[in-house]
């Protein structure tokens, strides 16, 4: 699963200008870059780890070429990062990034040398999971057309942007960038499979009177 770079930026926090410079420079590049104009680029769930735990640990003061150095060494001790960085914390003082070693003597050697802030990745990766679980979730609304309520289901689309929408009770499927816009083309939609079926209705009937 790939993950837009609105989607991104919603699940980790992250700005858009974050997103984009950090990009630029190197600290976390897209899965899959754009490949042309009018393509996408698209995050995978190790990515957004990636996004997530970088802002944290910018946050708490590491420094831009630092934090992208760090990285880079994550991901060729654990390329499956998501997993091994789920049981770990990782330690900083704005300097220098440690690993909290599940011998207690460890920690308390790193400890003794400075005060450091913790990043524990078990708690972000979980975060994300559950972001993008709500992210991905479909909604549910009530549209009234011709005097009717009819029950329409939005997906967002979190690798192409936008929403895709159908009405359980007829034909109808649409899709549009903004949840509004999905709305106002399914009604479109459902308007034309109502014009549909009055249109077979009448047919019936001629064929039944002649």
């Amino acid at each position: 699963m790939y993950y837009n770079s609105n989607a991104a930026i919603m699940v980790t926090g992250i700005t858009r200008g974050q997103l984009q410079y950090w990009d630029k420079k190197g600290v976390v590049k897209p899965s899959m870059g754009a490949s042309g104009r009018g393509s996408q680029r698209l995050y995978s769930f190790r990515d957004l780890v990636q996004l997530k735990a970088a802002k944290s640990l910018r946050d708490q003061g590491l420094g831009l070429q630092r934090l992208r150095k760090a990285l880079a060494n994550l991901r060729k001790l654990f390329p499956d990062i998501e997993k091994p960085l789920a049981e770990m914390t990782f330690l900083t003082d704005g300097d220098t990034v440690f690993v909290m070693d599940r011998d207690p003597k460890v920690l308390v050697d790193v400890l003794r040398k400075q005060f450091v802030f913790s990043v524990p990745f078990g708690r972000i990766v979980e975060e994300l999971k559950g972001k993008v679980k709500v992210l991905s979730r479909p909604k549910k609304q009530v549209v009234k057309v011709r005097g009717t309520d009819y029950e329409v289901v939005l997906i967002p689309d979190i690798e192409d942007g936008g929403y895709s929408v159908r009405c359980p009770a007829l034909p109808a499927n649409s899709q549009g960038y903004t949840e509004q816009e999905a709305i106002d083309n399914i009604i479109d939609a459902i308007e034309a499979c109502l014009d549909a079926e009055e249109e077979i209705r009448r047919e019936q009937s001629i064929k039944a009177a002649g």
